[in-house]
């Protein structure tokens, strides 16, 4: 299912989100608390019941809702002191308060993916940091990869891999990646002690991938 709110699309299908037609890096948990707080829309949620969804049977303090609030926000361009998207309940909790409508179906979906630790990571057209920073477009959060590791750059059907000085390098099939390496589909990528696949699918162009 496609949602529209402002300038914005969350594609649940496709677990991706973008604004102003460009797909954003959004960190699993950041995306899993939008589809919450849509779905339970225009209910305000109280901060206890977000936590339990997201966080269950585990303790952690009220900053780990905050932070992720304020990196959604951030994401989709909402101000937190005049909101359009996202309401704070004071004492409470938040609010999903946005106009929401279905969005018309999507192009195809962007020809390059990564397969890591179970999940889909989609790549865009143009430089795709991979690493340990929330903004990056593969968020890897294990120890051993760097905030900014490497980055895979997508132009139109070639994908090459960089890494970016990272402190425990970047492996193409085995080999120490040294300058811009070509990719092709099935490939190993280590960054550090993570392991993914490159996958292109057949048929795909990363053309109307972008007009998502």
């Amino acid at each position: 299912m496609r949602l529209r709110f402002g300038d914005c699309v969350l594609d649940s299908d496709t677990r991706q989100v973008f604004r102003d037609d460009r797909l954003l890096a959004i960190p699993p948990k950041v995306f899993q608390l939008l589809e919450i707080l849509i779905a339970e829309r225009p209910k305000a949620l109280s901060k206890s019941e977000i936590h339990a969804r997201l966080w269950p049977e585990t303790f952690v303090s009220d900053a780990n809702l905050a932070n992720l609030i304020a990196d959604l926000r951030e994401a989709l361009g909402d101000d937190a002191k005049q909101p359009h998207i996202i309401r704070t309940v004071q004492r409470f909790g938040y609010a999903f308060e946005a106009d929401v409508r279905a969005a018309a179906p999507g192009a195809a979906p962007s020809a390059f993916r990564l397969v890591w630790a179970g999940r889909e990571i989609p790549l865009a057209e143009g430089e795709n940091i991979l690493g340990r920073d929330n903004a990056a477009v593969a968020w890897i959060d294990v120890y051993s990869v760097s905030r900014h590791h490497a980055k895979i750059v997508i132009r139109g059907d070639e994908a090459t891999l960089e890494d970016l000085g990272s402190k425990n390098g970047t492996f193409l099939r085995g080999e120490a990646v040294s300058g811009r390496a070509p990719l092709a589909d099935g490939d190993e990528i280590r960054i550090g002690a993570a392991v993914m696949i490159l996958r292109r699918f057949a048929g795909v162009s990363t053309q109307t991938a972008r007009s998502q």
